[in-house]
């Protein structure tokens, strides 16, 4: 009889490794699975060079114990292949599994959810960036590319300040970024339409929307759709940001509350508050700015070519949720 083991990635800063190994052999015991394999992540890598070689040894499964950005760059390795990827969440946002609906916190569903072994399919972005020498290189990611305010709280929050203290970590830097509220000049493409030039404070380009907090920062996204759904954040003042803010909040909670909806309905489109929609969005800037894909800093870009590869990474969910 043919038998199936798992792979784990996990990154050693953000996971207990005894208790996921506990609840991880307890599982493939129960199934009568082969010893699982074990793949720590490196710091300077995030996890590409252990998913190489957790893909390599043909497991049934690979999960990914870690946060968006180990998450990530897992599924640019594995996005393509026929090996499903199963979430494990353990780090500051787990914006991937939030939008899935995979359970938070909870190691022992979990790990479940992955040995089960119902899938969905999502679609995976690919950016393709210029960097501010001139060089090219192309990135996959599963949740959202953020220029602007995203990037600096990439880039100014360190991993110490986000392991102990969480989202509160990321208050300094957007309350740097909203009070200074710099915009840049950019020029835009979505699809085959006419060259947009504008300012933008933030650029959000998402393949799912919803945030922590339940704050819902592009509506009309989902993880399956085949399409990439942008927003341009240009708010005038402080008030402007209040006003975003709000809205975001609201967006939230018109998925739960019938009179939220009526008011979200009745509510005027927001100035600063651009949406687009389409299968490829490119952008140019006049000086370089800062890009983050799923909470990892690439530093200073020119440019991005972004494009999605519509149901290219199967990953782990709940049975009842499987397509």
């Amino acid at each position: 009889m043919a038998t199936q083991h798992a792979a784990i990635v996990y990154n050693p800063g953000k996971v207990s490794l005894d208790d996921v190994r506990r609840v991880v052999d307890a599982e493939q015991e129960r199934l009568g699975w082969e010893v699982s394999q074990w793949y720590g992540t490196d710091g300077d890598d995030s996890g590409r060079r252990a998913a190489e070689q957790a893909l390599a040894g043909d497991p049934a499964v690979i999960l990914v114990a870690g946060g968006d950005g180990t998450v990530r760059a897992v599924g640019d390795v594995v996005h393509g292949s026929e090996t499903p990827l199963a979430l494990v969440p353990s780090g500051t946002g787990n914006l991937l599994a939030r939008n899935l609906g995979l359970p938070l916190g909870d190691l022992e569903r979990s790990v479940r959810v992955a040995f089960a072994g119902a899938t969905r399919a999502i679609d995976v972005a690919i950016a393709d960036v210029e960097d501010d020498a001139g060089v090219r290189s192309r990135h996959a990611f599963l949740v959202m590319a953020g220029i602007g305010l995203d990037a600096e709280m990439a880039e100014n929050t360190s991993a110490l300040a986000k392991k102990h203290l969480g989202w509160l970590a990321y208050v300094t830097p957007i309350a740097r970024s909203v009070l200074g509220n710099r915009q840049f000049q950019m020029r835009y493409r979505v699809d085959a339409e006419r060259v947009h030039a504008t300012r933008a404070h933030t650029v959000i380009i998402g393949n799912c929307g919803t945030l922590t907090g339940n704050m819902l920062l592009l509506p009309a996204a989902a993880v399956d759709d085949g399409l990439l759904d942008v927003v341009m954040l240009s708010p005038k003042g402080r008030f402007g940001w209040v006003r975003i803010g709000t809205r975001l909040t609201v967006q939230g909670l018109a998925r739960r509350s019938r009179i939220s909806r009526r008011m979200l309905a009745l509510a005027p489109d927001l100035r600063a508050l651009v949406y687009a929609q389409g299968r490829q969005f490119v952008v140019r800037f006049e000086t370089p700015h800062g890009i983050e894909l799923d909470g990892d800093s690439l530093g200073p870009v020119l440019g991005a070519r972004v494009t999605v590869r519509p149901g290219a990474l199967r990953v782990c969910v709940e049975p009842a949720d499987a397509a």
